[in-house]
């Protein structure tokens, strides 16, 4: 048993001072202190550090299987236990594509062997694996992703009828990446007969426009309106999207949506200095578009709060805005950003929490965790609130060895991460002999 004394819990919208006593894999009790609890194995003095239960991240892509010269399900999760993240939803786009249960299934076989966090995984549409969808097994995945636009790995879905029957035939959550062919391909024409084919960056959001994300998305909403099926947006970038979303309890809502940390933080004036290292589709967008996703955040239009998590060589980044790859490693700089925006008053510590950990348990109906309480999982992370530090190359754990966070500094650090009651990342030291489990949704 361990016993975590003098925490300050946040957690349900509450902040308040407690110990902890974790048995096994579980919170075993929790009480105000001083605490009657004692224990032979181990305590932890938590005075000044804030006990925050373990951050679910709804959409990374640890590369494994096919692409793990990037990153793999070790590494990246390794990087994620460090950030505060105890479990992840991994996406389909890897080679092979997860498009078959059998390929979820080897999935979930590897990660059982390497992965230090919890895991589980999406399956993929393609526009004819709709037979796939309906086999048994299926439902061991997450979700089903749908690219309603390119990305990394092409797996864009663009069949209508596929589409339709997609959304007509299964019962299951349909995450989607709502980015519209038509009109990318239209401005992507129209710049390079302007500009040619050598384009900078900041074409980026221009060809990957608002328009672009909001007619997608759009028809998603559609398709989920009329075949009355369960749709998760992901990674909004835009103002104009909100429009399609309501503001009511996660519970009662059939159309859900999650926002990404890089559009909580750059803004398109960064492409001057970042460059390719915040390219990510969809693209970085303005000002008024960040501003408009931080208070749809807070006025509960938006859900879910993530990472989308990609690495790429550094190699691989370089190039036009055409030709450079499209997304960034960021798992293990996602908690300690968003309390840097709680610190700086855009954000309360309480809804971050929220966001980032009961709301992705609660759509995803992942069982026992995602909140500090009796019985649950002991997926727990320990912040120091007043340890401030810089994002340098030396402190990074990302395989791809980058992050677009480089030179950021942070008020707030992660100093103890608890995965199924196993400190498994103590102050920059790893359990190296755990593995987590397959999260139960």
């Amino acid at each position: 048993m361990i016993l975590i004394q003098n925490a300050t819990i946040i957690n349900e919208g509450k902040r308040y001072a407690a110990d902890v006593l974790i048995d096994g894999e579980r919170i075993a009790k929790i009480t105000s202190p001083p605490s009657p609890l004692s224990t032979g194995e181990g305590k932890i003095d938590a005075s000044g550090l804030l006990l925050l239960p373990g951050i679910i991240d709804d959409q990374v892509h640890f590369r494994e299987p096919g692409l793990t010269h990037k990153g793999d399900i070790h590494s990246e999760s390794r990087a994620a236990i460090a950030g505060g993240v105890t479990s992840f939803m991994d996406m389909p786009n890897t080679l092979p594509q997860t498009v078959t249960v059998e390929a979820l299934n080897e999935k979930f076989d590897r990660a059982a062997k390497e992965s230090l966090a919890n895991y589980t995984f999406f399956i993929g549409a393609t526009n004819n694996n709709s037979d796939e969808l309906k086999k048994a097994g299926v439902h061991r995945a997450a979700a089903i992703k749908v690219f309603m636009g390119s990305s990394t790995g092409n797996m864009l879905v663009d069949d209508e009828s596929a589409l339709d029957r997609i959304f007509a035939e299964t019962d299951m959550i349909i995450a989607a990446h709502c980015e519209s062919e038509a009109v990318i391909a239209a401005n992507k024409a129209r710049y390079i007969r302007q500009f040619g084919e050598n384009l900078d960056i900041v074409f980026h959001s221009k060809i990957r426009d608002a328009e672009a994300c909001f007619r997608s998305s759009t028809e998603a909403v559609r398709l989920a309106k009329k075949h009355g099926s369960r749709l998760h947006l992901f990674h909004l970038s835009t103002e104009k999207e909100l429009s399609l979303l309501e503001s009511k309890p996660l519970k009662n809502k059939q159309i859900t949506a999650e926002v990404c940390v890089h559009h909580l933080w750059f803004t398109d004036e960064d492409y001057a200095i970042k460059g390719n290292f915040i390219k990510w589709n969809p693209a970085i967008k303005s000002r008024t578009d960040r501003d408009a996703l931080r208070q749809a955040l807070i006025d509960g239009k938006i859900d879910v709060l993530a990472t989308d998590h990609a690495p790429h060589t550094l190699e691989e980044k370089e190039g036009s805005c055409l030709k450079a790859a499209s997304g960034c490693p960021m798992v293990q700089h996602s908690l300690t950003a968003m309390l840097e925006l709680c610190r700086q008053g855009i954000f309360t510590e309480e809804l971050i929490v929220e966001k980032m950990a009961h709301a992705p348990a609660e759509l995803f109906g992942i069982k026992d965790r995602g909140f500090i309480r009796e019985g649950y999982y002991a997926d727990l992370v320990l912040v120091n609130p007043q340890h401030s530090w810089t994002v340098s190359k030396e402190n990074l754990l990302y395989k791809c060895g980058w992050s677009p966070m480089e030179g950021s500094t942070f008020s707030h650090k992660v100093e103890k991460t608890f995965v199924n009651g196993r400190l498994v990342y103590d102050d920059g030291k790893f359990d190296e002999n755990f593995r987590g489990k397959e999260l139960e949704v």
